[in-house]
């Protein structure tokens, strides 16, 4: 399973938010910079974020991005649900974006689609333990500061 592009910005958004050193808030300029993520993409990601109550952002000079309570201890896994939608692994209906296609020969009695979801959900679960603050913990915190600061001169 491959996660959605903005599923994984939203985790990385997070962990970096977790192990901001106290009084600063990066921006969302910041964040795209250090992520090499467009900031269009990183600002919608952002946005859901807030909406979701994970962040707090404020504009303007000493404006930034925080992290709330509920974001640092969020669970990973309701986190990817929330992010990847309810949708199936594979498309039974063979309709695309343009409505265009053949559903499949084997929908009514195939029990790939059953045996994918229960995959799928497997993973989520194996995930729900797991909080943002974990995600930042041990190594992975000081890297994700370096990578933020940039190249030193």
């Amino acid at each position: 399973m491959r996660l959605l592009r903005s599923t994984d910005l939203a985790l990385r958004v997070l962990m970096r938010l977790a192990v901001a050193e106290e009084g600063t808030s990066p921006t969302t300029r910041d964040v795209a910079g250090a992520m090499g993520v467009p900031y269009t993409h990183a600002a919608k990601v952002v946005a859901d974020l807030q909406h979701r109550e994970l962040l707090t952002a404020r504009r303007g000079r000493g404006g930034g991005l925080t992290l709330t309570e509920r974001g640092r201890t969020a669970s990973v896994g309701a986190l990817v649900r929330a992010f990847e939608g309810e949708g199936d692994v594979v498309d039974c209906d063979g309709v695309s974006a343009s409505g265009a296609g053949t559903p499949c020969p084997l929908r009514s009695a195939c029990r790939l689609r059953g045996a994918l979801r229960r995959a799928r959900e497997a993973f989520f679960a194996s995930l729900d333990p797991l909080t943002v603050a974990d995600l930042a913990g041990g190594p992975t915190g000081p890297l994700l500061l370096e990578i933020s600061r940039g190249p030193r001169p």
